[in-house]
């Protein structure tokens, strides 16, 4: 199969964006406020053209229900929660009371609030101690790398049938490539990619833009 893919240079990059629903007002400002953190913080927000798609897909599903591993400042959050119905729920796992503060203003702000709860402390924690009754139509996983497949798993058995799992990163910079590069990160999201490929239980599709989407459709 040749390589159909466009390169992507600055300047494509800024045409995608722009010829997209990729902004608003505070969308923005959450940009803005990321930005001046400075360092690598920043790479921890969600692209927008990838946050503009997770509202799709959670709409396009009909999806009432969703959970979020790893909420950083609320930026794919508010994305998420805008898109659930008046009255849908969004569950966010996080660790950080810092950022998650920051996420919080975000949401009162957009009118979301109300459709969100946020857990503290660490997901797998969180995602154990929930009743096997709870069910989800949409999931994203955008955190800690070396708990990838652990996230899937926890996700995957409180997906309903139909429903989908997004998650980020896993192209991760191209390091996966690398197989002298044994971060735990790195191995994470190696072994995840190496399982969802293999997964019968779900119809994916792995994303080469930004640092890589894989979709999942639980059967």
């Amino acid at each position: 199969m040749p390589l159909k893919s466009i390169e992507m240079t600055e300047a494509t990059y800024r045409y995608v964006l722009e010829h997209g629903h990729n902004q608003d007002p505070i969308r923005t400002q959450i940009e803005d406020e990321n930005a001046k953190l400075g360092g690598w913080l920043p790479c921890l927000q969600t692209a927008p053209e990838q946050a503009t798609l997770l509202g799709l897909l959670v709409a396009a599903i009909g999806a009432k229900s969703a959970l979020e591993v790893g909420t950083f400042t609320g930026y794919s959050s508010l994305v998420i929660a805008r898109a659930l119905p008046a009255d849908g729920h969004l569950l966010c796992c996080d660790v950080s009371e810092k950022w998650t503060s920051i996420a919080k203003r975000h949401w009162e702000a957009a009118g979301v609030a109300h459709k969100i709860t946020l857990k503290l402390g660490p997901a797998l924690e969180t995602l154990k101690a929930l009743p096997a009754s709870t069910t989800f139509d949409f999931s994203f996983i955008d955190a800690n790398k070396d708990d990838y497949c652990a996230y899937y798993e926890e996700a995957l058995k409180h997906t309903r049938p139909n429903g989908l799992i997004v998650i980020d990163n896993v192209l991760w910079g191209g390091r996966i490539f690398d197989r002298a590069d044994q971060d735990p990160e790195t191995i994470g999201v190696r072994e995840f990619n190496d399982l969802i490929a293999k997964d019968r239980r779900v119809e994916a599709v792995m994303l080469p833009f930004a640092d890589g989407l894989t979709i999942a459709r639980k059967k």
